[in-house]
């Protein structure tokens, strides 16, 4: 008599609960290549510069190939350390090679915070909408997520307040700068309000900022970890990803020592150490080409791309809808009419070879149905003109 095979164990209750990414499922949908594509964050590939990265490529694996190849400690290279350090002290925060731990990318950054800090039922603050991929890394530790409700400006210091007292959270997540997904950016009274409750409230700031270099219009808002009350409450992320290669996977978190030891001690149990070779090959790249004037060519060239999608806009969405206008980053956030619903209209709208983000899937509480993410430096200012072309006719049905 042959027994039935017993199935194996089910998978983690976080694994059934975590959903994938509606972007990266946007992606595969609107891979084709005639498809105007306004919902990926995706850097233009035409501006890497491959010259310059390849150059230092070649340069480390050809004087250092040993060490490129090899394994190396946890904390991340000296030489790009120190760089970052530099880097981050230039811009009005005081930071030493020890206060930086590189990571795979800022999103290996989440994931090690969420490790070491957060225990299954733990309570986390976003802001409303939020960051797709954070959300994802909170949910999947098993965390409880509560929006803060806020305005045009940024979360609402009061309801922040309420929200700490009632809910006693272990941090708030914020993009204060260019915010993916709605191009917003804090002012400094608003970030300063934040930090001073999370002085007087006991609560930890995550400061995510890939985008804060990519600033084309006004003057630049100091971070919020900058600010005396949160000095020693407030982590940073930077990333790579949007100034020099996303390809690269090289992101930083600078904040206190305790918990940047407890991150440490997290990548060392999920990847040993970020990529050797890129490491060495960013910081040969930072010390002979000048990154700023290089991120100063990509705004310009963003900057025109966000123009030409803010000048169309008008013709393409319904009567009635309304939209930002972000001062850099990548992403323009619009919020139809009711009844709207875009999640509902995107395939008639990818039927006409054009795509967007529907609204809902970043929000951590009540979604709002009628709102969409378009990312606008991926084209050029014809091809975005097409696109709104197609995306209102797409709307339109």
């Amino acid at each position: 008599m042959t027994l039935a095979p017993v199935p194996p164990p089910a998978l983690a209750a976080r694994a059934r609960s975590t959903g994938g990414s509606p972007v990266r499922d946007i992606l595969a949908v609107t891979a084709r290549p005639e498809v105007i594509n306004f919902a990926g964050g995706l850097p233009a590939p035409e501006l890497f510069d491959r010259e310059g990265v390849a150059e230092a490529f070649r340069h480390v694996l050809e004087e250092t190939p040993a060490r490129a190849l090899q394994y190396a400690t946890t904390e991340g290279e000296p030489a790009l350390r120190e760089a970052l350090a530099a880097r981050t002290s230039a811009r009005g925060l005081t930071t030493t090679a020890d206060d930086v731990l590189v990571t795979t990318g800022s999103q290996q950054a989440l994931s090690l915070l969420a490790t070491a800090l957060l225990d299954p039922g733990d309570t986390v603050l976003v802001e409303s909408p939020c960051y797709l991929a954070a959300l994802q890394v909170f949910t999947l530790a098993g965390a409880r997520v509560v929006a803060v409700p806020g305005d045009a400006e940024g979360p609402d210091p009061e309801a922040l307040a309420e929200l700490v007292v009632r809910e006693r959270p272990k941090l708030l997540y914020t993009v204060p700068t260019f915010q993916n997904p709605t191009g917003r950016t804090l002012p400094a009274a608003r970030r300063a309000a934040l930090a001073s409750v999370a002085a007087r409230h006991g609560l930890w700031i995550v400061e995510d900022d890939p985008y804060g270099e990519l600033r084309y219009d006004g003057e630049r808002v100091p971070w919020i970890a900058a600010h005396p009350d949160a000095l020693d409450r407030t982590v940073l992320l930077g990333s790579f990803s949007k100034v020099m290669a996303p390809g690269l996977r090289l992101g930083w978190l600078r904040g206190p020592a305790e918990l940047r030891r407890a991150c440490v001690v997290a990548k060392q149990a999920a990847d040993l150490h970020t990529p050797t070779v890129n490491q060495l090959a960013a910081a040969r790249y930072l010390a002979v080409n000048d990154l700023d004037a290089h991120v100063a060519k990509v705004a310009a060239v963003y900057r025109e791309r966000r123009d030409a999608m803010l000048a169309g806009l008008g013709e393409a969405l319904p009567d009635g809808s309304v939209w930002n206008r972000p001062e850099g980053g990548m992403f323009l956030w619009a919020r139809l009419p009711e009844p709207y619903d875009t999640t509902a209209l995107l395939p008639q709208v990818v039927g006409h070879d054009v795509a967007y983000v529907p609204g809902a899937p970043f929000h951590a509480g009540e979604p709002d149905r009628s709102t969409l993410r378009l990312c606008f430096v991926t084209q050029t200012p014809e091809e975005i003109g097409e696109g709104l072309r197609r995306l209102g006719k797409g709307l339109r049905g």
